[in-house]
């Protein structure tokens, strides 16, 4: 296989399994957990989650920026 579409498709898979981690964790802890459910009234364990949430779309956010402004490691 050719150094340039290796690094590209390794670039890839670190970006899906970023996402995967990512979307696991969140719908694990709202939708498994209920937190991101308000039932009679809004708990801490749901402001906990949304803020939870918040920062880490912000990180995840910036992680794939990060991973993908950074020229591909290509060897020779």
């Amino acid at each position: 296989m050719e150094p340039e579409v290796r690094a590209y498709l390794i670039r890839i898979v670190n970006s899906i399994s970023i996402i995967v981690v990512w979307l696991i964790s969140n719908t694990t802890a709202g939708i498994q957990f209920g937190y991101a459910f308000v039932e009679q009234k809004i708990t801490a364990g749901n402001i906990i989650f949304y803020l939870w949430l918040l920062i880490s779309t912000i990180i995840f956010i910036w992680l794939m920026i990060r991973l993908w402004k950074k020229p591909l490691n290509i060897p020779e």
